[in-house]
């Protein structure tokens, strides 16, 4: 099931590459595009449930019943669970569009890695994931794996990939955390421990991982970035310093 998965993106991805010319790097761009249109329902879902989330935080009754059970964790979690139901707030709906992202994510890197065929074993693992019907494996084996300064197959030498992996993620994160305006909002101190991790780990793996990777890594957040600011719902104060927002 799971080499079905790969394989569909190999012919998608590939499909998109012979079409446009044989670019290798346009076509992740463009394939990152596509995955963020068919996934953008789910994004928009995510952010309407992140929202619900804070305002409950700074909702009264909610602030009410945490001082009143702050003792009594099991009575907590009730009247949270009850505030939940009669507010209609998923608690996992934030959850749902990272969870399927992930095995994006995953089919993605190996899409790439297969692609980008580099032996014998690797080429002949290719062609069995292409469909003859769909695409002809004589016109594009071996891939043009050449974009820009980089080989898409190996890791980027100079750091510029990571570190521009790293910065947008971080600017991705910081817009889409809501301003914190309750203390114990627990929420919201996760969210700025996430805005800190998630662009070393990513930075990381545009260190270690081949560059195509990085490339996709990139797209996906300039368009997320995009995508909350055409909603309205970036929250730019969050790039400023602490000092430069009080005098604000």
């Amino acid at each position: 099931m799971w080499d079905l998965f790969v394989s569909i993106f190999i012919n998608v991805l590939l499909w998109i590459y012979n079409v446009i010319g044989q670019n290798f790097g346009i076509a992740i761009i463009l394939f990152t595009i596509l995955i963020r249109i068919v996934t953008w329902p789910l994004n928009a879902q995510q952010m309407k449930s992140a929202k619900a989330m804070q305002d409950l935080q700074n909702d009264k009754e909610w602030q009410a019943i945490q001082k009143k059970y702050a003792k009594d964790r099991e009575k907590l979690a009730q009247e949270q669970m009850r505030l939940y139901r009669e507010k209609g707030i998923n608690p996992f709906g934030s959850c749902l569009p990272t969870l399927i992202q992930l095995p994006i994510l995953i089919g993605l890197y190996q899409s790439i890695i297969r692609a980008l065929a580099a032996t014998p074993l690797d080429l002949l693992r290719l062609s069995q994931s292409i469909n003859p019907g769909f695409l002809d494996v004589a016109n594009l084996i071996p891939l043009n794996s050449k974009f820009l300064w980089m080989n898409l197959g190996q890791p980027e030498p100079y750091y510029i990939l990571a570190i521009i992996v790293a910065a947008t993620t971080y600017i991705q994160s910081k817009l889409t955390l809501p301003p914190a305006t309750n203390p114990n909002d627990q929420s919201a101190a996760m969210g700025q421990s996430m805005a800190i991790t998630m662009p070393l780990m990513l930075g990381w793996f545009a260190l270690t991982f081949p560059s195509g990777l990085s490339v996709y890594f990139i797209t996906s957040n300039l368009l997320g970035i995009i995508q909350y600011a055409a909603q309205g719902k970036a929250n730019w104060s969050n790039l400023l310093p602490k000092s430069m927002k009080k005098g604000s």
